[in-house]
């Protein structure tokens, strides 16, 4: 079947001189409609003749298929201009690099040999990690500022901090062109639903701005809205905020001199482009609804109830299809792109297709570097319209980042990243972003609120350490102890007590789940491995006066830099019959398929709920389009691998026996523990594979359905890439039953054997 051509054309943004040409891609595929990705490079010229002229020479090309090939790129390039060479293999060639390893190549993290401590902070939103990772590396909360905190969810990036008496460094690795365009598209449809109900400007802006899932906020970039007639120098805060997101914090002391703020001019330009924007969303709209209107012989705005999810999944399809939708999202992008121009100082390098992939500085002036550093942190809202923070994937720095409230100095690598959602089960699965560090750090500070500690979601971050093996690097830091009171808390260790006691009631609630081996490990010196401080959203100063935070943040800082000290490899070695091993498996795929189920709307389970159809097919487009392997609160992978390790995790709890009788409990919680370390690492690639990689052209195939009835058709899609990748062993199993039983068998035999652990020999020999 001969290749479908396409045809270029040029085209010019409102208020450009400089023309821009698009075209669709016959070698990258838009999952949506099957057709060639819409693509649009600049042009880099004004010049309307010479602009015609690039649009010939890519006509030509796209019309001759021998240049559909990689190896012919020297050939175009003796042909075109380099302005359509690049325009036409930039995006079928060189995939974006690991941001992390990008970071190694620029600034590698020390290591245990050099003395060094890996910190990883993990806490539900609000609970105060990045305002104990301000103390803990001597940034004030009025002064610097850095990194940022509000009541919202802040920390979108990874933040990686080395302390170290050299020159001030920075790495900074940015979200590919492919996983922001998608959130964009996702931006501008959750905008147009909101033109479909008729909601006001600010309303419908605010859908635009800010994404569902509270991470990625355009508002940072392309500024906030804010009518053009009462925009003038001296806005005050309240003009500025976000309406969903309160950016400064009242108790600091705004310096507005230390992030570059928009000119009155640039916010006048921003807020025409916002109104144009809204203009052009309201008539896409207008102009759907009066074509599906025709085709239904029916207004579809008087539908409402399940009639109503029917027709916004029509009305989706119809106006993501339309030009207008790509041209405006391809605007977005545009402007996006356009302020990593304000970026003049450190180096900035971009991929050819000229999107940004890593930028870098080095300084020796710490003030200076922690102004620049924080336009790609900052959630400063006087600074919207300059800001980078929504593309930012992770920052690296490294420096004279020291605590003041102690002079010794410690050799550490604090890692801050997104915050925990909040959930009211403590079963819900914690993300493989960060479990997938456990193994690679010294420590794993969970930061919770005294106030009302250990719910949910820090005991789910509990059960993901404990069943790993990791509980010897789990550290609780609990914030805002000063904020505990009461009548029969008149002291410090009565507030202790009180707050110690609600892990322990915590703990208790986990005993069934993760046996009482865990629980104990746990217990054993928990009360050296928690810290108590109150007042860190205060200056640097005032925490350093109260004799008790002080205190217990060096105890912290004592426990991090001890964490690196070898650990003595037990002798004592168990011994497995790995018969049982079935039903530990049978117990996690079914537990995985009940919430799966009820989530996909095909069965019911007690708190798990039928996601809206526009959550499901988020997660199915990252995942189709090999950008994510979650969504916000929709995580397979982290599911099954969770299901799966706890499970597992009961049945190594209970060897048949060990190769030494005399054994001290301590000993024989260590040989197991490093072969539940094992298999929780080699779970991470197990799931991953069998979940998204090796099913990967069905997950494209359910991405694809539309029309009335797709939200079922994805769903039973979904529901049979989790039949294959998981099934639900039973006594009568199939081939694909009997191949997921002897892969997993043998990761668990491999991770027994490879850490000391040995099998019975009549069992294995029947394997």
């Amino acid at each position: 079947m001969p290749t479908k051509h396409y045809t270029a054309s040029k085209t010019r943004s409102q208020g450009r001189s400089a023309w821009a040409i698009t075209f669709r891609h016959p070698l990258r595929t838009d999952p949506r409609t099957e057709q060639g990705l819409k693509v649009r490079r600049g042009l880099g010229t004004s010049d309307e003749v010479e602009a015609d002229k690039l649009v010939a020479q890519m006509n030509e090309l796209l019309a001759d298929e021998s240049f559909y090939r990689v190896s012919m790129r020297s050939e175009a390039a003796r042909q075109f201009s380099s302005v359509i060479v690049d325009a036409f293999y930039d995006g079928i060639e060189n995939p974006p690099l690991d941001p992390w390893k990008l970071r190694e190549e620029h600034l590698p993290l020390p290591t245990k040999e050099d003395g060094y401590s890996k910190v990883l902070l993990v806490g539900t939103t609000g609970a105060g990690k990045t305002s104990l990772l301000r103390h803990l590396i001597g940034t004030d909360p009025q002064k610097d500022r850095f990194p940022s905190t509000s009541t919202a969810k802040t920390t979108t990036s990874d933040i990686e901090i080395i302390t170290s008496d050299e020159s001030y460094q920075a790495v900074v690795t940015f979200f590919s062109e492919w996983a922001v365009r998608t959130s964009v598209r996702e931006c501008v449809a959750d905008a147009c639903l909101a033109a479909w109900d008729k909601l006001s400007d600010e309303k419908l802006i605010t859908r635009l701005l800010n994404h569902q899932d509270q991470k990625f906020r355009l508002s940072y970039i392309l500024g906030s809205w804010q009518k053009i007639d009462s925009i003038d120098d001296d806005d005050d805060d309240d003009n500025w905020e976000d309406e969903e997101d309160s950016s400064i914090n009242d108790s600091e002391v705004v310096d507005a001199s230390d992030t570059a703020i928009p000119t009155l001019d640039e916010r006048v330009k921003m807020q025409k482009i916002l109104e144009e924007y809204v203009q052009r969303i309201r008539k896409m709209t207008e102009d759907t609804i009066q074509n599906i209107n025709k085709i239904l012989e029916v207004d579809i705005i008087s539908y409402g109830g399940k009639d109503r999810e029917v027709v916004e999944e029509l009305f989706d399809e119809e106006i993501q299809a339309l030009d207008a939708f790509d041209e405006l999202v391809n605007d977005i992008m545009e402007e996006i792109q356009q302020r990593f121009e304000l970026l003049t100082i450190g180096n900035l390098i971009k991929r050819r297709t000229g999107w940004p992939e890593v930028w870098t500085y080095e300084i020796e002036d710490r003030e200076a570097f922690i102004s620049q550093i924080k336009k790609f942190s900052s959630n400063y809202a006087r600074s919207f319209g300059r800001l980078l923070t929504p593309l930012v994937q992770g920052i690296r720095v490294k420096g004279a980042f020291d605590p003041i409230f102690t002079d010794e100095k410690r050799s550490l690598i604090l890692m801050d990243g997104q915050g925990l959602g909040h959930t009211p089960d403590s079963s819900a699965s914690v993300t493989t972003h960060i479990t997938s560090r456990f193994e690679a750090v010294d420590v794993i500070l969970l930061v919770d609120n005294s106030q009302q500690p250990m719910q949910a979601a820090p005991l789910s971050v509990i059960r993901a350490i404990a069943t790993s093996g990791y509980q010897h690097k789990l550290a609780i830091a609990f914030t805002h102890f000063d904020n505990v009171k009461g009548d029969n808390l008149p002291k410090f260790e009565d507030k202790k007590a009180h707050v110690m006691a609600s892990i322990t009631n915590g703990l208790t609630s986990l005993r069934d789940i993760l046996g009482q081996p865990i629980i104990r490990a746990i217990e054993r010196n928990l009360e050296q491995r928690c810290f108590m401080m109150g007042g860190l959203d205060k200056s640097l100063e005032e925490v350093k006066k109260r004799r008790t935070n002080r205190i217990e943040l060096e105890r912290l800082l004592q426990f991090c830099e001890d964490a690196i000290k070898p650990q003595v490899l037990p002798e004592v070695a168990p011994i497995y019959d790995p018969t049982g091993l079935l039903f530990a498996f049978q117990q996690a795929t079914r537990d995985f398929h009940k919430r799966w189920d009820a989530i996909l709307g095909l069965g019911e389970l007690d708190g798990v709920y039928k996601e809206h159809w526009t959550r499901v097919r988020a997660l199915n487009r990252r995942i189709s389009e090999e950008t994510d392997v979650e969504y916000d609160t929709l995580k397979p992978v982290a599911d099954l691998l969770a299901r799966l390790n706890e499970s597992i995790s009961k049945f190594l709890d209970n060897p048949s026996k060990w190769t030494m009788k005399n054994k001290s409990e301590e000993e024989a919680e260590q040989a197991v523990n490093n072969i539940r370390q094992k298999v929780f690492a080699e779970l991470h690639s197990f799931t991953t594979n069998r979940l998204v990689k090796e099913p990967l052209a069905v997950w494209v195939t359910a991405y694809k359905h539309s029309g009335k009835g797709s939200t079922m058709l994805r769903a039973r899609d979904i529901k049979v890439i989790y039949d294959t990748a998981a099934p639900e062993l039973t006594p009568i199993m199939n081939i694909g039953s009997q191949e997921f039983l002897q892969q997993i068998r043998q990761l668990v035999h491999n991770a027994i054997e490879q850490t000391g652990g040995k099998l019975e020999a009549s069992v294995v020999a029947k394997v």
